[in-house]
């Protein structure tokens, strides 16, 4: 059985019409113009926030206190990462940048506000004062820059974007 020409016509005239729109959203999906508008770019990334644990402002400022303040830095990968020239800061703009550090996979680091003596699971930013407060946003970027991840919390409770 065959399909009349006007049939094949109209159905080749649909995938012609169907294959140039594929073509003109191409170039804008590789763009980044594609479905993703309003979605937050961020770098790919085996490296990410874990927990965060703030002190309550005020009360105790001692270096105790600082180094019960941190940001843990997690890698989920197998692979090793440097984290030499990432940084982390605070809605506030203080920021501490990671030395030449390696941080083996599937393990962490936990990044204290105040003094001592960094090892392989614990760095401090050898502050005098408080980092994060109750309401706060911790970011961690990349050493080009880009945003790897964030972490908020406070009035809310933890949000998590990345």
């Amino acid at each position: 059985m065959s399909a009349s020409l006007s049939t094949r016509r109209a159905l080749a005239a649909v995938l012609a019409a169907g294959a140039l729109i594929g073509a003109a959203a191409l170039p804008a999906a590789a763009d980044g113009h594609g479905r993703d508008h309003g979605r937050d770019h961020r770098a790919h990334s085996s490296i990410a926030i874990g927990d965060v644990q703030n002190e309550a402002a005020g009360r105790d400022r001692s270096a105790r206190a600082l180094n019960r303040e941190w940001v843990e830095v997690k890698n989920t990968g197998r692979q090793a990462v440097n984290l030499r020239g990432y940084t982390l800061t605070d809605k506030q703009g203080n920021r501490y940048r990671f030395p030449d550090f390696r941080l083996d996979g599937r393990s962490s680091v936990k990044v204290h506000t105040g003094q001592g003596r960094d090892t392989r699971h614990d760095l401090y930013q050898d502050r005098r004062q408080q980092v994060w407060d109750e309401r706060d946003t911790a970011t961690l970027r990349d050493n080009r820059g880009n945003v790897v991840d964030t972490e908020s919390w406070g009035r809310r409770g933890h949000h998590r974007n990345g």
